[in-house]
């Protein structure tokens, strides 16, 4: 708040008796969030000041409990050497707007452009008025989900005002959904159910959004079947994540940065329009939501379809080109942490696990990725060519268990080691995408976009887990649902053993998709309800 109180050298509070605040400056002066440093605010002498908050966040920090630092923005803080500056500073933080520094600082400070500049200057407004009227950030969250889903809905009709009115309650959603992260900054109101919810969330609105999409083409007129588009669709996005989360874990604590691609990074930073150009061109959750809004009302959804795959495939170019080019020039030794965090995130099962232990080995520069290359190419060629039915698939997939194994034989130290996870999540969604839409049989498509997406929500709920510091979902779970190598040897054989029957496949994509949901759920449902899970706050403003 912007009442803080400035201290004297010896620490004591000022005219108005308040204690040492939680944040406080180094030499004892409490600040306020958001408001106008006060020139020359050090005075002499204050610099060994004790402060009992860096002491505390030292401790947490030495026992590995995360401390949230928010960005506090501009502050007003001083050093009153006497009662006249005493006198001055009281003015200076009583002169700040309390009401327009937390409007201020519940708006993230990095986002989008679309959000920054369409969204959040009046959002901001509705989660005050939310928080006077006694609304809770997992109330708006709901209100979104259900915004998205009644939109999913009218695009499911296929007429065209139902797609006019899907890209009006897509947008409408997307506001709610940015109304709900800056009504609990401007509430302090975090929890571990709202953190689930709202990364859970706004995956189930998006692919939702997809399914409704292909709904809508099939009962439109013409009866366009887009249901591939739908899945590759999520199958990219879902990857895209997947690169984001693999590459900041495997550099969240790196030490020795020198990368020449890092510093040429820095410095467009600096320059104002290049800021704002490169965080469209990756084409964030607000860009995408917008896009898709605008097409879905005014063109079909195969045009949706298209220019959403065209605009991730080149954000996803742009943005995995740069993560490898950083990676091949930095100098940086990767922790212990950053390595547990990418074997997790591998999600792999018995039959990796057992080639690991066969092949165990060193640690090499280039041998994890490669491995998981050339598994990924090989499974996914001998799909396409060989086609639904054919034996060809199956024995691919026996190879690419054996080449994920390879891959994590030994701990994932190299530079570009954080690629092995996309990769390994590129091999089992294309698969089970190419055998569909191979398979010419009536709802396989749909059953292995449901399958797509209870796999896809178990390595959200993983990335999340690591983020929050609890470490992945239990190996016991992990191995029940074969890992990745598991499932697409078990997808692949059952297109071999059941492409002669009339539904056999379908009912098979279906029976697996349930199967991996209902487990995945209940155990992901007990964890984030527990008292051991994390409240995670995303305050990155990082592509979603």
């Amino acid at each position: 708040m912007s009442g803080a109180t400035a201290l004297d050298p010896s620490g004591t509070a000022a005219a108005d008796g308040s204690a040492p605040a939680p944040g406080a400056h180094p030499s004892g002066a409490t600040a306020a969030p958001g408001a106008t440093a006060a020139p020359g605010a050090a005075a002499p002498g204050a610099t060994g000041a004790h402060s009992w908050a860096d002491d505390i966040a030292a401790r947490l920090d030495a026992e590995g409990v995360p401390v949230h630092r928010p960005e506090l923005g501009v502050l007003v803080a001083a050093v009153p050497a006497d009662a006249r500056e005493r006198a001055t500073a009281a003015d200076a933080v009583a002169a700040v707007d309390d009401e327009r520094v937390r409007l201020r600082a519940a708006v993230k400070s990095r986002d989008g452009f679309f959000t920054t500049f369409c969204i959040s200057p009046y959002s901001r407004y509705i989660a005050r008025w939310c928080a006077r009227r006694g609304l809770t950030p997992n109330q708006v969250t709901t209100a979104s989900l259900l915004t998205a889903l009644i939109a999913a809905a009218c695009a499911a009709t296929g007429t065209r005002p139902g797609f006019v009115s899907a890209g009006v309650l897509l947008i409408a959603s997307f506001v709610l959904d940015c109304t709900d992260g800056q009504l609990a900054r401007y509430s302090l109101q975090y929890s571990t159910l709202g953190a689930w919810l709202d990364a859970t969330f706004d995956r189930a609105k998006e692919y939702a959004y997809y399914a409704g999409l292909a709904l809508g083409a099939a009962r439109a007129g013409g009866g366009d079947d887009v249901w591939a588009l739908a899945l590759g669709a999520m199958v990219l996005q879902t990857c895209r994540h997947v690169v984001d989360f693999a590459f900041n874990e495997a550099n969240h604590d790196a030490t020795g940065n020198t990368s020449p691609t890092a510093a040429l990074s820095g410095r467009l930073d600096s320059v104002g329009w290049t800021v704002w150009a490169r965080r469209m061109i990756v084409l964030p959750i607000g860009e995408r939501w917008a896009m898709i809004a605008v097409l879905t009302a005014f063109t079909t959804p195969r045009i949706t379809f298209y220019a959403l795959l065209v605009g991730c495939a080149l954000a996803a170019c742009y943005t995995t080109a740069g993560r490898v080019l950083r990676s091949l020039t930095r100098r940086a030794e990767r922790t212990d942490r950053a390595v547990r965090a990418l074997a997790e995130l591998t999600d792999s099962g018995p039959l990796a696990e057992a080639v690991a232990k066969a092949a165990a080995r060193g640690a090499g520069s280039y041998l994890a990725p490669l491995s998981a290359v050339l598994g990924a190419a090989a499974v996914l060629a001998g799909t396409a060519a060989g086609g639904f039915g054919s034996w060809l698939p199956v024995g691919c997939a026996v190879l690419y268990a054996v080449l994920a194994g390879v891959a994590v034989a030994a701990p994932l130290k190299g530079p570009l080691d954080w690629l092995v996870p996309p990769l390994f999540r590129a091999a089992e969604y294309g698969t089970i995408l190419i055998l569909a839409a191979r398979s010419e049989v009536n709802g396989a498509l749909p059953a292995a976009f449901g399958l797509v997406a209870a796999v896809a929500y178990h390595h959200y709920d993983t990335v999340y887990r690591i983020r929050g510091g609890t470490g992945a979902p239990p190996r016991r779970l992990v191995r029940a649902i074969g890992g990745h190598e598991g499932r697409t040897v078990v997808v692949t054989a059952a297109a071999a053993l059941l492409h002669d029957q009339n539904q056999g496949f379908t009912i098979a994509l279906t029976a697996l998709a349930a199967a991996l949901a209902l487990a995945v759920l209940i155990e992901s449902i007990r964890f984030w309800v527990s008292s051991g899970a994390p409240a995670v706050h995303d305050e990155t403003g990082e592509p979603a």
